[in-house]
């Protein structure tokens, strides 16, 4: 990557003080984040001979609620001058809450209406205003085909109206819904790089050439990434077509009939599916169990958030009868702990990306290296080939 990676704090010019503001729901990946900070500064701190060495840059804030429901956000430190990075997962359904006596799980609405609260109890004092929500808040409603609501396209104007200047986040299921705010910083990046090093760590003896290996999407939508995967490894590409019923509609969705396989054969190949979102995963099954039945020697799935929203006993299932051999995703969202305990769930750390985003836009820096791994995937292939 850049030079800038190596030594992301500049002593040597003036930038305002960074500061990060984790959510509840956030605040595992912020600790980590904020230890790759604090290590380069302090590294940075010696390699100059400077006096100051940074504890943390972890702000400490919360939003308190009243047996009512209501909340209200507190910081409880100075943010005057300080660029501020406010780190929301609206997907952390593990968050609770009392009210009325009873227990109640944070849903996204609960999640975004945090994040305001927190912004608002900013004042204005910050220099900058950013936020880091890695799954888009009503990202899967972002465009409109009937009368309905256009949510995220809402909520980005009204971080826009709060004196938000920039918005990074991961895998948009449409990131054209930044022209929303077409004078906001968006910033979507891909987690291609850490998956795919996080399946070669896990998965030692892939054969990554024609001959043993292909990537499938598992949608039209899907195309674009798994094109990129194709790519770059060089590798044949298929995909299936989702066939669905329009006249019917089943927990928000029309219902798919049947999917259709577009490519060449898949026979003693092992296949890599990525798409952006695990939701129920019936689709995911779906396709490889067709895949299995064409062939395929080895199949492991790959998403940016698996969200597994009835659990992820079916996957358990396949797995033990042999129809998939693993699915790696990130911790962008939260993910059950006892997946952790499952041998075909393989964790992709994006800590350490984030970490270097912030200090990038902290101090003012490109981040175009970041926003497109091709040479480091390649580097990743020739080691790996290496071995």
């Amino acid at each position: 990557m850049s030079a800038f990676l190596e030594t992301p704090f500049n002593f040597d010019t003036q930038h305002p003080a960074l500061g990060i503001i984790p959510l509840e729901g956030a605040i595992e990946i912020a600790q980590k984040i904020d230890k790759y900070l604090v290590d380069w500064y302090n590294q940075e701190a010696v390699k100059q001979n400077k006096p100051y060495r940074k504890r943390t840059f972890l702000i400490e804030a919360s939003c308190p609620r009243f047996t009512s429901g209501d909340g209200k956000g507190l910081i409880k430190e100075t943010v005057r001058g300080m660029d501020v990075y406010i780190i929301c997962d609206v997907g952390n359904y593990s968050c609770t809450y009392n009210m009325f006596g009873m227990v109640s799980h944070m849903s996204p609405d609960d999640h975004y209406a945090d994040l305001k609260r927190i912004i608002s109890a900013l004042g204005g004092k910050a220099n900058k205003i950013s936020v880091v929500m890695p799954i888009l808040y009503g990202g899967r409603q972002h465009k409109r085909t009937t009368r309905e609501s256009l949510d995220c396209a809402i909520m980005l104007q009204e971080l826009e109206s709060m004196g938000v200047t920039e918005v990074i986040t991961f895998d948009a299921h449409d990131p054209r819904v930044q022209n929303a705010i077409p004078l906001v910083g968006f910033d979507n990046f891909m987690p291609t790089y850490q998956i795919f090093k996080a399946l070669l760590s896990h998965v030692p003896d892939l054969k990554l050439d024609k001959e043993h290996f292909m990537v499938v999407s598992p949608d039209e939508g899907a195309m674009a990434r798994n094109i990129y995967y194709a790519s770059v490894l060089g590798v044949d590409l298929g995909m299936f077509y989702k066939r669905r019923d329009y006249s019917t509609i089943v927990n928000g969705r029309n219902p798919i009939v049947a999917h259709e396989y577009i490519g060449t054969d898949v026979k003693g190949k092992s296949i890599f599916v990525a798409d952006d979102i695990i939701a129920t995963g019936e689709s995911m099954i779906s396709i490889a169990k067709h895949l299995k039945e064409s062939g395929a020697k080895r199949i492991f799935l790959a998403a940016t958030f698996a969200m597994f929203t009835e659990g992820p006993a079916k996957f358990q299932k396949a797995y033990e009868e042999g129809i998939i051999d693993g699915v790696v995703s990130t911790n962008l969202t939260y993910t059950l702990p006892q997946l952790e305990e499952t041998e075909w769930f393989i964790k992709a750390d994006m800590s350490k990306f984030i970490a270097y985003i912030i200090s990038a836009c902290n101090q003012l820096n490109s981040v175009s290296k970041l926003l497109d791994p091709h040479d480091k995937i390649h580097e990743l292939i020739e080691k790996y080939s290496a071995q």
